[in-house]
């Protein structure tokens, strides 16, 4: 009996490791975070700039809880079936924003393929409250596709916050394979859907998943007719074994290029780097 070899994993290059987290700031916005039974991506994405952003003051929040109906093959958040929505979240959200004095939130969440509207009213409502008690705050939020349309999308879009990113993720032909439920084309028009609206449309894809830089060229010109504003490019980490094998690892130089690309195109902001995540440096994408 013959077993399938398994692939060699691609070592981890010098560029990619990054100092443990550790300071003051850090540690304080961990402790409230957990008191507070507030959930962020940082963790739950094991991102890699979580060190540098919470000691810097800044987190990206993440609502709805942090179990997922869907099974993408890139992502570390679990997927499982959701407990309901807390309805005190966005209360205890907009009073812990407050209390680390923040001056931009960004605000993700987990898809909520077993609510009606995909969570989107719930969106709003965090939206809504965060800004009433936090006038002064800007804010990003990066969505889901809601699986619900245009009528879901308003609600989000009627309560105007400045930023609206969807993150595409991959290129077209790699969508069907890392994507467990979303379609490229959809996210585009989801997308353009959001800058017909009037507020800045941003999105992010992943590198090292096997795609060819012409693909990445043609996913820049896809999203730029979508109307977005900002894009962000970053380096594909493999979560576990159990997750989609990183294919390459992506050199700086080449993040370099395609940003000065993406730029010449006509992004407003392009943020390309082997560390880069979809919310790194989201204070300045306001002035997109």
């Amino acid at each position: 009996m013959h077993t399938k070899p398994q692939e060699e994993r691609v070592p981890l290059p010098h560029w990619m490791k990054v100092p443990m987290p550790h300071g003051r700031d850090y540690s304080k916005i961990k402790n409230i975070l957990r008191k507070q039974n507030l959930h962020t991506i940082c963790v739950s994405g094991n991102c890699p700039n979580k060190g540098e952003c919470w000691s810097a003051g800044t987190a990206t929040f993440m609502i709805l809880g942090e179990k997922c109906t869907r099974n993408c093959k890139f992502c570390q958040v679990h997927t499982m079936k959701p407990e309901p929505p807390d309805r005190e979240e966005p209360k205890r959200l907009a009073e812990t924003i407050k209390l680390l004095k923040l001056k931009h939130a960004v605000i993700t969440s987990v898809a909520r393929d077993d609510l009606p509207d995909g969570g989107a009213q719930f969106w709003a409502t965090v939206i809504r409250i965060i800004k009433d008690n936090n006038p002064n705050v800007t804010m990003e939020v990066l969505i889901p596709d809601f699986r619900r349309g245009d009528r879901a999308l308003d609600l989000v879009i009627h309560e105007k916050p400045e930023v609206i990113s969807h993150n595409i993720e991959t290129v077209k032909r790699l969508t069907p394979v890392v994507r467990s439920i979303a379609r490229y084309e959809h996210s585009l028009e989801l997308l353009n859907y959001v800058a017909n609206s009037g507020i800045i449309a941003k999105s992010g894809i992943m590198l090292g998943l096997g795609e060819k830089e012409e693909e990445v060229m043609e996913t820049m010109d896809d999203l730029l007719k979508a109307g977005v504003k900002v894009f962000t490019i970053g380096q594909y980490l493999q979560p576990s074994k159990e997750h989609y094998q990183v294919r390459k690892y992506i050199k700086p130089e080449v993040f370099n290029r395609l940003k000065i690309k993406g730029l010449e195109q006509g992004f407003h902001y392009v943020e390309s780097g082997p560390q880069v995540r979809s919310s790194y440096h989201a204070e300045q994408h306001i002035n997109a």
